[in-house]
C-alpha cells in the first residue's frame, strides 16, 4: 500500500497550492541560501552526463504502485512516468533501470532521499526523477536540484455517474447531500472536508488510493470521485464521465509536472529536457497518455 500523500503533487498541493497563495513578480525575491552537499562521493550524489555515457545506464526514479503514471505489473514497469523514462534513456543512447521509490511526507524530503543525498538506510539516488511539480518559489528554495523537463500540466477533476446526473457533472456543493470519493489525506481530501466550513465532510467517503475510489463509484456505492484528472480518467468505465467544474476556494487546481535532477549535473538536466521536448513535439508523449486512455494536457505557464 502506498504512504496516505501519495505522489509529489499531493505533497505540493498540501503545502503550497491550498494557501492561497500569490507569488510575487520575483518568486525568489525571498531567497535564502541553503546548504549543499559537501564531501559527498559521486555514487552518493549521482552521475554527470558522461559517466551515464560511458557507464551505458540511466537510473529514474518513480513513484511505487502509482497508477496510471508509475507500477509494476508481472514484473515489468508500466505507466506513463515509465514509457517517458524509456524515451529519455533511447534518446541518451543508454539503458534504463527504474527505481520504484516510496512518498515521503513531503516533497523535500523525495528529493533529498532520491536526487541530492540519498536515504538514510540503504540505497542510493538515481539520475533523474520523475512527475515533480514545478513552483518557482519552491525551486528557489531548495538548490540542491535543478527542475526541468516540464511534461504536463496535472489538475483536480471529478468523475461521476451520468445516471446519477443526467444533466451534467456535478460541483462541490452538491456534495452537502452526495457521496464523493476522495483518497485519504489528499488535497482533494483537505479541500471537500473544509469546504463551506465542513459542511461537506459527512459526505467525503475516504479510499487508501484513488484506484479504490473510482472502484467504489464504478460499483455505484459513491455518487461521485475527486481527484486528479489522469487518475479518474484511468478509473473509468462505462457510465462514467470527468469534467473540470469551478473549484472555489482552492487558490490552483492545476500544476505543472517535469522532472528533478541533482544541481552539480545541468548538462544532464538538458540532454533531458531536450529528450522529453522532442516526445511533446513529434507527437510521442500525446501518444503514450493516450494508450493508457488518458488526456496529455500540454505544459502552460
Amino acid at each position: 500500500m502506498r504512504p496516505l500523500i501519495t505522489g509529489a503533487f499531493c505533497v505540493v498541493a498540501a503545502s503550497v497550492l491550498w494557501t492561497g497563495a500569490v507569488f510575487a513578480a520575483d518568486p525568489c525575491a525571498d531567497y535564502i541560501p541553503q546548504p549543499k552537499p559537501q564531501n559527498a562521493g559521486r555514487d552518493v550524489v549521482g552521475q554527470d552526463i558522461d559517466t551515464i555515457l560511458e557507464r551505458g545506464l540511466i537510473r529514474i526514479a518513480v513513484y511505487e504502485d502509482f497508477p496510471p503514471y508509475s507500477w509494476e505489473e508481472g514484473g515489468r514497469a508500466k505507466g506513463v512516468d515509465v514509457e517517458l523514462g524509456r524515451i529519455i534513456a533511447e534518446d541518451l543512447g543508454v539503458k534504463v533501470e527504474f527505481d520504484f521509490v516510496a512518498a515521503s511526507e513531503t516533497l523535500d524530503a523525495d528529493l533529498r532521499n532520491y536526487i541530492w543525498k540519498g536515504p538514510l538506510v540503504g540505497g542510493a539516488v538515481a539520475n533523474v526523477m520523475m512527475r515533480v511539480p514545478f513552483d518557482p518559489a519552491f525551486a528557489c528554495r531548495v538548490e540542491q536540484v535543478t527542475f526541468t523537463g516540464l511534461y504536463a500540466d496535472e489538475s483536480i477533476a471529478i468523475a461521476y455517474s451520468e445516471a446519477e446526473y443526467p444533466d451534467g457533472g456535478p460541483v462541490p456543493a452538491y456534495f452537502r447531500f452526495d457521496t464523493v470519493a476522495v483518497e485519504n489525506d489528499s488535497l482533494s481530501d483537505f479541500y471537500l472536508s473544509g469546504f463551506a466550513g465542513g459542511q461537506l465532510a459527512a459526505g467525503v467517503r475516504r479510499f487508501p488510493d484513488m484506484a479504490g475510489g473510482m472502484a467504489a463509484l464504478a460499483a455505484g456505492e459513491v455518487k461521485a470521485a475527486m481527484g486528479p484528472k489522469a487518475q479518474l480518467e484511468f478509473g473509468l468505465t462505462p457510465g462514467l464521465a470527468v469534467h473540470e467544474p469551478p473549484l472555489a476556494g482552492l487558490a490552483k487546481s492545476k500544476w505543472l509536472v517535469g522532472v528533478a535532477v541533482h544541481f552539480a549535473y545541468k548538462p544532464l538536466g538538458y540532454a533531458v529536457d531536450d529528450a522529453i521536448r522532442k516526445a511533446m513535439e513529434d507527437g510521442r508523449l500525446e501518444a503514450i497518455f493516450a494508450e493508457y486512455g488518458l488526456t496529455w494536457q500540454p505544459p502552460e505557464w
